[in-house]
């Protein structure tokens, strides 16, 4: 996977729905090249389905967890990169203290949290992680 493909994915997350032709528009590369590479994706299993998430489905059915990361030396952009490409992690945040990154993690089954973790800890430059599940969410 490449930059490409990094970004797509993102668009991809943020709007599933959304037209090749516009994400070829937002990504500077031709209609064809974006179906091609989602088909790519598709195929590797990179990208396992297309699906609609409502709030309550979202809220009481989703395994989510907060996953602190250490990186080893200056590789933090190559890790950031390869999360970037996980379909799992919802977001990424940079943060001080004894812990490089925070990511959010989402998935559907405990087994897949379990492979996505295994996924995580193998990437080259991560250093060490811990992660916790979000048992329960206080709305403000």
């Amino acid at each position: 996977m490449d930059d490409l493909d990094h970004k797509l994915l993102a668009l991809l997350r943020a709007d599933a729905r959304d037209s090749a032709a516009s994400l070829a528009k937002t990504l500077k590369v031709s209609r064809g090249t974006v179906q091609n590479r989602i088909a790519r994706l598709q195929a590797s299993g990179v990208i396992q389905g297309f699906t609609v998430r409502t709030r309550a489905a979202l809220d009481d059915h989703r395994i989510r967890a907060i996953m602190s990361i250490a990186i080893e030396g200056e590789r933090s952009r190559a890790v950031v990169q390869a999360l970037r490409g996980l379909p799992e992690v919802a977001a990424i945040h940079t943060t001080n203290g004894r812990w490089d990154l925070v990511a959010e993690l989402e998935t559907a089954t405990l087994a897949e949290f379990s492979r996505t973790l295994d996924q995580i800890r193998t990437i080259d430059g991560i250093a060490s992680t811990e992660t916790s599940l979000l048992l329960a969410t206080q709305k403000l």
